[in-house]
């Protein structure tokens, strides 16, 4: 407000200034005549005063000029036509003021719905959030019956259906935990960084994996060691790798591997199974985006697995991509920002399970 006063009281100096020019050097009138109109308009552009402050000015501004362009009228010093321009810039400035006072409406009402926005998704977030928290504990008590029941009844039929609802639980409280997860991406406290070292974060990924009935195959990479975390990496991991097994047989390959380019790293998940239709591709990534739906369903899939890897991924400053050819795989990439390893020693870690070693990236 300080400035802004003082933007003012310039101005005023400024055409007061003027005004005394044009009366001093009438031959030359015309400068600052133009100099107090300009000025005007340019003040009132960093001001938009309201309309009271705006009428009170182009009133002392016309009367002003106008006054002392009749003083050198009468003096014989100008032509009568040279009082025509006092409302012709009069009325150019209105113009102005017409058309900033409507960009300003428009942008407040911008701004109003801007506002409403950001409050609308800080209450789904909360929502979310809090929902998330709170059907956590009934879908525990609720599966811990239907397992033991499932495991109580001596009747096939009343063991089947107990299963059935066991994994219809599960399938819900994986869906209450990723919604949580997305709900809390923008949170500060959403990542705790350390170190984390790739190869072993793909060496723990296939621990988990490699008993699933694949081809697994995981490249031997060198050091590679971004800052981020290991917690969160490795969900985006498991959930690329869960939606490789869902779209593969036990007969297809899944690969894994890293490999940097540039000054960032590429952790690398490619199968060999169905693909993915080059129409699904820019909406894979969205919230419950699913390429099979029956599928997805019978496997317990929520459509939050790539939603999940892209929001994770993009909190440690990378991208995802995605390459895939129906009927020839799908590879998926995390970018993420490389910070180099000073431990030269090879990192290719065995793991349990069906995997072979081979260099499948290169080249």
């Amino acid at each position: 407000m300080l400035a802004s006063g003082w933007v003012d009281v310039a101005w005023l100096v400024f055409a007061a200034a003027n005004l005394i020019a044009m009366g001093l050097a009438p031959e030359w009138e015309t400068v600052p005549f133009h100099f107090i109109w300009v000025s005007l308009t340019l003040v009132y552009g960093f001001r938009l005063w309201g309309v009271f402050r705006t009428a009170a000015t182009l009133t002392a501004v016309v009367v002003g000029t106008g006054a002392v362009l009749t003083g050198l009228i009468l003096w014989d010093a100008e032509s009568v036509d040279e009082l025509v321009e006092v409302p012709l810039m009069g009325a150019m400035f209105l113009a102005m003021v017409w058309h900033a006072q409507r960009r300003r409406s428009a942008m407040e009402g911008l701004r109003r719905v801007s506002d409403a926005n950001l409050r609308l998704l800080h209450r789904e977030r909360q929502f979310i959030q809090d929902a998330s928290h709170e059907l956590r504990t009934p879908i525990t008590v609720a599966l811990g019956h239907a397992e033991l029941v499932e495991r109580a009844s001596r009747e096939p039929e009343l063991a089947e259906d107990a299963r059935i609802v066991v994994d219809e639980l599960q399938r819900l409280r994986r869906l209450a935990d990723r919604l949580l997860l997305l709900a809390t991406t923008e949170d500060p406290d959403f990542l705790s960084r350390s170190s984390v070292d790739i190869p072993e974060l793909l060496a723990a990924a296939l621990q988990r994996w490699a008993p699933i009935d694949r081809r697994w195959r995981l490249e031997p990479t060198e050091p590679a060691t971004v800052v981020g975390d290991a917690d969160r990496l490795g969900l985006a991991l498991d959930a690329l790798v869960e939606n490789a097994v869902k779209h593969t047989g036990p007969g297809d390959e899944i690969r894994l591997g890293a490999r940097a380019q540039g000054d960032l790293v590429a952790v690398v998940v490619a199968d060999s199974g169905a693909g993915i239709p080059a129409d699904r591709l820019d909406g894979i990534f969205e919230r419950f985006a699913r390429l099979d739906e029956a599928r997805s369903r019978d496997l317990g899939g929520v459509g939050l697995g790539l939603a999940i890897v892209k929001a994770i991924t993009q909190a440690h400053g990378g991208t995802v991509t995605v390459q895939s050819t129906p009927g020839g795989g799908s590879i998926f990439q995390l970018l993420l920002p490389l910070r180099p390893t000073t431990d030269p020693a090879s990192d290719n870690r065995g793991v349990t399970g069906q995997i072979l070693q081979v260099d499948w990236l290169h080249g």
